[in-house]
């Protein structure tokens, strides 16, 4: 009988070298017994990974060209599994990868409907079936996104704006962190709702975030009182409405001044920001 031990030394000192290779490449092998050769296969030897397109409009200055890396196919797939084993898979495809890609979309499918209306006096040549104010405007955006604001229906003497913020709160979307294209923006008492001459009228207005600058300055989309348009917010100066005389814009007015009533600006007026995923 040979003896174990030499043999033994041999497989310690082979087993690290394999392990380290094993962490950085996937080679091919035969398929296992109780894997079906169809599913170890790939398609191609590597995939190629790009990050998510990112607009300027995000990031608030020119778009930077950024290298694309080469990852072997083998890996992709492994961490993909590996990663449903934690989250569990997306309801669409059943691939994790889909969990990071559809918020993405989403966004960028209501902020491009939003910019098309950019400009129009009256939302009435797009569509009758909503009305030609703030929420009509959100309305739309939001439907090609696949999303009904209003589909859970209005409580007794409540307005839109007021039922899309109540419908929002319920489902847990609604946060004051810094917000992402297509997220909703909430404002109150942009107008003298009840016309009691107080500020006491709630949700008044709201409208779909486009981008944030790399000052903090939040451009939206709403429909205003001269139609459709972009307005500017940044909360780290609400009172502001430029950072000094001929700098840029900050926060633009959004209540005009009436009769003991001064302007406020958007700034100042703002209530909350939510996210389109859970509505």
């Amino acid at each position: 009988m040979r003896p174990l031990m030499p043999l033994r030394l041999r497989l310690l000192s082979v087993m690290p070298l394999c392990a380290l290779v094993g962490c950085a490449t996937v080679k091919t092998r035969a398929p296992e017994p109780a894997v079906s050769e169809e599913a170890v296969t790939v398609s191609a030897p590597a995939a190629r990974v790009d990050t998510v397109p990112v607009t300027a409009v995000e990031l608030g200055a020119p778009p930077v060209a950024v290298e694309p890396r080469w990852v072997t196919a083998g890996v992709i797939e492994a961490t993909l599994r590996a990663a449903e084993q934690v989250t569990g898979p997306a309801s669409t495809s059943g691939r994790f990868w889909d969990v990071l890609l559809t918020p993405s979309q989403m966004g960028r499918s209501i902020v491009q409907r939003s910019t098309q209306l950019v400009g129009m006096r009256s939302l009435r040549k797009v569509s009758r079936a909503v009305p030609d104010d703030c929420s009509g405007f959100v309305r739309l955006a939001y439907r090609s996104a696949g999303i009904d604001l209003v589909a859970h229906g209005f409580l007794s003497g409540e307005n839109a704006v007021s039922a899309i913020f109540r419908r929002a709160v319920e489902v847990g979307s609604v946060h004051h962190q810094p917000p992402r294209p297509g997220d909703l923006v909430f404002f109150r008492e942009t107008y003298d709702r009840n016309r009691d001459g107080r500020r006491n009228d709630g949700m008044t207005h709201i409208g779909v975030v486009e981008g944030v600058d790399s000052h903090g300055t939040v451009t939206f989309i709403h429909r205003g009182g001269k139609g459709v348009a972009r307005g500017r917010l940044n909360l780290s100066f609400p009172a502001r409405h430029q950072l000094e005389q001929g700098g840029p814009v900050v926060n633009d007015f959004i209540r005009p001044a009436a009769k003991g009533s001064r302007a406020y600006l958007a700034g100042e007026l703002f209530a909350a920001f939510a996210s389109p995923e859970k509505l």
